[in-house]
């Protein structure tokens, strides 16, 4: 019986990212070189099938060895359905993000800050959490030297106490425009406590990381503040 020689296992298939084995099995395979990432599944069953059909009768192929490498092949398919999922939800995501940061323009936001930009004739405020049983809250106001410019006293009841900086310094004179530093210090139980400023911000532009999707509002206040740290929307 005359038989056409090839390949007698799919062992030699090192993996789907190279096939030499198929390679030698007959000559309407050998100008085979695409990876696996190239081939889709049924030029996979083509090229297993032809593998069958070229075999030496007298040494049969290994039947676990085609479905070892079918479950490989279907593991790197599953894994590329998986990478084109993700990219659409991804795309989703930012295309979430951009409809909820444009519905932020005009919109007053509080966050967390610790600097706040002055316009000279305009207001600062904001707003500070207080401990229970304090018994004192001073919010003190410092310029880019480091001068205290305003002191500030806060209502020292428990929970979240507003406050206002009129623009102007201790003085009566008005704060030129410029980055102002906040600092909060109160008396707890009759210790002194330093505690965290949040500032109020008008969103006028937002921003968009198109590689992590991170949505970034821009306000004259605060400047650029991410929309994950916003605590109130008003």
């Amino acid at each position: 019986m005359t038989t056409t020689t090839g390949t007698n296992s799919l062992s030699n298939i090192a993996n789907l990212s190279s096939l030499p084995a198929l390679g030698s099995t007959t000559s309407s395979t050998a100008s085979i070189n695409n990876s696996a990432t190239s081939l889709g599944i049924n030029d996979f069953l083509t090229l297993m099938s032809t593998q069958l059909e070229n075999q030496d009768p007298t040494q049969p192929l290994d039947s676990t060895a085609f479905v070892s490498q079918l479950a490989q092949f279907g593991t790197v398919s599953g894994i590329q359905g998986m990478q084109s999922t993700i990219q659409s939800l991804s795309d989703s995501m930012r295309a979430s993000q951009t409809l909820t940061g444009a519905s932020m323009v005009g919109h007053a936001v509080l966050a967390a800050s610790s600097t706040a930009n002055l316009t000279s004739g305009s207001t600062v405020s904001g707003a500070v959490t207080v401990p229970a049983n304090t018994s004192s809250v001073e919010l003190n106001i410092k310029d880019a030297s480091g001068a205290v410019v305003r002191q500030i006293q806060i209502a020292s009841d428990a929970g979240q106490e507003a406050f206002t900086w009129d623009g102007l310094t201790d003085s009566g004179a008005q704060a030129p425009t410029g980055t102002y530093t906040l600092s909060v210090n109160a008396t707890v139980s009759g210790v002194a406590q330093s505690l965290s400023p949040s500032v109020i911000g008008t969103v006028t532009s937002v921003s968009i990381d198109t590689s992590t999707n991170a949505v970034t509002l821009n306000t004259p206040q605060l400047g650029s503040v991410a929309l994950s740290a916003v605590q109130q929307v008003g």
